[in-house]
């Protein structure tokens, strides 16, 4: 049998050599949010004119955009003849006299996607966003409190709770940190898209967790005089092939997905796959050792840590 809990130490040190990176980018470099955040308008425009080899496209282009003085935030090639245009936001008029412009620069110009999000409505996304993360976490605390209100005494539901969901934050900060990373280098932006990856790996998390404290629990009745570190390492045992199992099914899957889903989903994708890896390592080498520290010390017995 493996004895996750006496190698908890080394679990801990992995964790935390994941997130602080990832921390520290947040903390300096912050996240690239995209038009849904901030509020903008987002321009896909193609030409033949507009292939690898030409250099002066894409001055060109910035050139015009500055005699109209519409104000540019980043400009990427999309595709051999496009480029994909991120600009403060653009009223009608402006939006029409620029591709007006283009089409006099460039005759066979054509536009392949338009959205446009008032700053209003950006900054009531990212309102919102916040709110979906903390009121998800605060009824994960409820629901498993309530869901595991019956375990023997003098073990507490309600940390078991609280254990699930700092694995859970576990996982966003190693979901966020890494994208920190990706945008300051790689200029990956984070979208509405973002938001519902993070929310579902919060729930494949929790469920993950819920799996392991529920064999914890079981244990628990049948297991008199044992200790609360061996019952929960037995019990991290009886699960570890269910959980591995499962992870790796969605992974597979998302695995596919990342590479033939298509370049709008893919950085979709990528949040999940590090998420699903995050939340299925975060629920057997995290959250019950993090509870077997909380009820010893709460025993009063001095921890293994």
């Amino acid at each position: 049998m493996f004895d996750i809990i006496g190698k908890k130490r080394i679990f801990f040190l992995l964790s935390g050599l994941l997130i602080i990176p990832g921390t520290f980018s947040l903390i300096f470099w912050g996240l690239k949010p995209s038009i849904d955040f901030t509020g903008g308008t987002l321009m896909e425009v193609q030409s033949a004119s507009w292939r690898t080899k030409d250099q002066n496209s894409g001055d060109d282009i910035k050139k015009i955009l500055t005699d109209n003085k519409i104000e540019l935030s980043s400009m990427t090639k999309s595709a051999d003849m496009a480029f994909l245009l991120r600009l403060k936001h653009l009223e009608k008029e402006q939006h029409d006299k620029l591709l007006e412009e283009l089409k006099k620069k460039y005759d066979d110009t054509s536009e392949i996607r338009y959205e446009t999000v008032g700053p209003s409505l950006g900054s009531e996304t990212t309102q919102n966003a916040y709110k979906a993360v903390l009121i998800s976490s605060l009824a994960i605390i409820l629901y498993i409190g309530w869901a595991f209100r019956q375990i023997p005494k003098p073990y507490s539901s309600i940390r078991f709770g609280v254990c699930a969901v700092l694995a859970l934050i576990h996982d966003v900060l190693v979901v966020v940190g890494l994208f920190s990373i990706f945008g300051h280098f790689f200029k990956v932006e984070i979208d509405s898209l973002f938001i519902t990856a993070l929310l579902t790996v919060m729930g494949f998390s929790v469920h993950d967790t819920i799996v392991v404290f529920d064999r914890i629990r079981e244990n628990l009745r049948k297991s008199v005089g044992v200790s609360f570190a061996e019952v929960v390492n037995e019990s991290m045992n009886q699960t570890l092939a269910r959980s591995l199992s499962t992870s790796l099914t969605v992974l597979f899957t998302l695995f596919s997905l990342f590479l033939f889903g298509g370049e709008t989903i893919r950085w979709f994708i990528v949040a999940l796959l590090i998420g699903v890896l995050s939340g299925t390592y975060s629920s057997i080498f995290n959250a019950a050792p993090l509870l077997v520290v909380w009820e010893e010390l709460n025993l009063g017995k001095k921890s293994l840590i």
